[in-house]
């Protein structure tokens, strides 16, 4: 198996695509084969028991139209008036004169032989009177001695049938076997006065069962288990066989078996209104080596159009397979550098469009090429203006250093912390760093801008920080949060005109945290606050509005870098406050040693160089910022 799979794996493509179609299509075909073969055999099968079924119900109406016969000409016989007065006569031993016997045979016997003769299903009708002294009339009336020659005589029932015996009235010897309905005759008082058989012969009553062959046998099981069947019938060696095979089917149905080596179904149906049971046999052999043969057949065939698929799968795989080895050698000219190479395209097949992919590809990485080499330059100068940048900052940390330090010779402590706060912000903004920042250095940053907003407005804006120190240690983009806070003072705390707060605090969620920042501005209606929404995501483009671009750079940023289950989400309610909540994702960091903080405070001073923590606004009081609480300032 592993010689095997080494050989398969060191094939071409084109040969592996060939080897695995033909597998494919070589068990299809095997299944196909073999269900065809089970399908055809089923429905033969089926095919040969609703022929056997047909032949039974043939039989069946056959028997029960010659049985009705019968019936109705027995009845005849029983209910004719003079016959019995004359049967009558007899059993009393009146004598009559031969005129008399005459007279009656002629206006009676005669129309019941007339009778019998016009119908071509009886044998025979015949009555056995009650008296052995008077001329007999053949065919039709007998003395009633003849009846101690039939084995049934003795102990017969009225209406019963007597079935298989030989015709003794001409020869015990004779041809025909005889199925008889025999019925007692009574006369008005209701005393016996002779017996009526109405016979039929086994072979029109059991038409089948003389036309027994190899190829299908029938027979007549009476209830006392005796067997009629043809003698010398190929199958009348196992008859007890069969019989016994059908014991197991129950009144109706039909079994699948074996007979004496040959394949055979056999039928049986118990007839209702005739004392036994009717078993067809029907010989499967024959069919099933036609079947055979045709199966054979079937699967020289298939073998035939599978080696035929085996060569136009090839070829045609060859042929798909050449553009697939043209394609592969201006890839390897590619990677020898020659990057203007390209594949032809022809037609709009998968590998046109693989083949028109490949060169969009290729011209897309000398687009990127030229590009990367520009932002390669523009790189260069960039660091060049930003070391330009970084001695110019260094000039100018130098003189507000000077400024501070006359600000504070003089006790201007208001002023030197301004310069401290302008000179924080402009290292923060000029230093040479990556892109992300850590939230402590965010806030940070934070805190020196509102101290330097306190100094521009009469109202005061207090900062409230309540974050966990693992949050604090997360990597975000830089200048994600301060847009939000200088957001929140331009749109929600200026517009007030009045002391407020600002509140930021983080949650984790799961694997994600997020910071929300709270002021106790004028906030915003539903509409408004809709609006501003579909704007930072994008859905809303309104160039002459202003409003709302630091926000909607800093969502894109941060689904630029995190994707777009992050970003920011909007809360407010007008006259009360505005929220926004900032989703991003948590990177567990290992733990470091962090200098205490206290969170909370003023950032403003008196005179004496002491903290001022303002008091909140009376009409501030009963409103709640949707999703968090920020009802108290935090100190640790």
């Amino acid at each position: 198996m592993k010689k095997m799979k080494k050989n398969f794996s060191s094939r071409k493509l084109n040969q592996k695509f060939s080897v695995v179609i033909l597998l494919v299509l070589g068990v299809c075909l095997v299944f196909f084969t073999i269900n065809s073969f089970r399908t055809t055999e089923n429905m033969m099968f089926e095919q040969r028991v609703s022929e056997v079924w047909r032949w039974l119900d043939e039989d069946e109406a056959a028997i029960e139209k010659m049985v009705e016969l019968c019936y109705i000409s027995s009845q005849i016989f029983i209910e004719d008036r003079e016959l019995q007065d004359f049967l009558s006569a007899l059993k009393n031993g009146e004598q009559m004169s031969p005129a008399q016997y005459y007279e009656f045979f002629k206006n009676h016997v005669n129309p019941m032989e007339s009778l019998v003769n016009s119908n071509i299903y009886l044998y025979q009708i015949r009555i056995y009177a009650c008296n052995d002294d008077f001329p007999e009339m053949d065919p039709i009336l007998y003395h009633g001695d003849r009846l101690k020659d039939f084995p049934w005589a003795k102990d017969f029932e009225s209406g019963s049938w007597q079935i298989d015996y030989p015709d003794y009235l001409i020869s015990p010897n004779d041809d025909h076997r005889l199925i008889s309905l025999v019925s007692e005759m009574n006369d008005q008082r209701g005393e016996l006065v002779g017996v009526v058989e109405a016979a039929a012969t086994v072979e029109d009553m059991f038409p089948r069962i003389y036309e027994s062959n190899r190829e299908s046998w029938s027979c007549f099981v009476q209830e006392d288990g005796t067997i009629v069947s043809m003698s010398d019938s190929p199958w009348e060696p196992y008859r007890e066989d069969i019989v016994a095979a059908a014991a197991d089917i129950g009144s109706s149905g039909y079994v699948h078996t074996n007979i004496g080596g040959d394949d055979v179904l056999i039928v049986q149906r118990h007839l209702d209104y005739f004392p036994g049971t009717y078993i067809c046999l029907s010989n499967l052999s024959q069919q099933s080596g036609q079947m055979i043969l045709q199966q054979i057949q079937n699967l020289l065939i298939i073998v035939l159009v599978f080696l035929v698929l085996i060569i136009v799968i090839n070829v045609t795989v060859k042929r798909l397979f050449r553009r697939f080895h043209v394609t592969m050698a201006v890839i390897r000219k590619v990677q020898d550098g020659h990057l203007d190479e390209r594949v032809p395209v022809s037609g709009s097949d998968e590998f046109s469009e693989l083949g028109s992919q490949i060169n969009a590809m290729l011209d897309n990485i000398q687009v990127l090429m030229r590009e990367k080499i520009q932002q390669e330059v523009l790189v260069k100068n960039t660091e060049i203006k930003a070391l330009q940048n970084q001695i110019n900052a260094h000039f100018i940390y130098n003189v507000l250093e000077s400024i501070k330090m006359m600000a504070e010779i003089d006790e201007k402590y208001e002023i030197s912390d301004a310069i401290t706060a302008l000179g924080e912000l402009l290292r923060y903004n000029l230093k040479w760093v990556s892109s992300n920042v850590t939230i402590r250095e965010e806030v940070a940053y934070i805190r020196n801008y509102i101290r330097l907003m306190n100094l521009r407005y009469d109202f005061a804006i207090i900062l409230s920080v309540n974050i966990d120190d693992d949050i604090y240690s997360q990597s975000i983009p830089k200048m994600s949060l301060q847009p939000i806070v200088e957001n929140a003072i331009l749109h929600g705390i200026a517009e007030l005109g009045e002391d407020a707060t600002i509140y930021i605090k983080s949650m984790k969620t799961g694997n994600d945290f997020e910071i929300t920042i709270t002021d106790s501005g004028v906030g915003m209606d539903e509409e408004q606050r809709l609006s501003l929404e579909k704007k930072i995501n994008g859905e809303l483009d309104d160039p002459d509005s202003k409003h709302g671009i630091g926000l909607k750079n800093v969502n894109y940023r941060i689904k630029m870098q995190f994707g777009d289950r992050y970003g920011l989400k909007i809360y407010s309610m007008e006259g009360c406050y505005t929220k926004i909540s900032v989703l991003l994702p948590f990177v567990p960091q290992s733990k470091k040693n962090a200098q205490e903080h206290s969170y909370g405070y003023s950032l403003l001073r008196n005179s004496s160089g002491d903290s001022v923590l303002p008091k909140q606004p009376e009409s501030k009081k009963d409103c709640e910022p949707e999703g968090g609480d920020h009802a108290d300032t935090v100190n640790r």
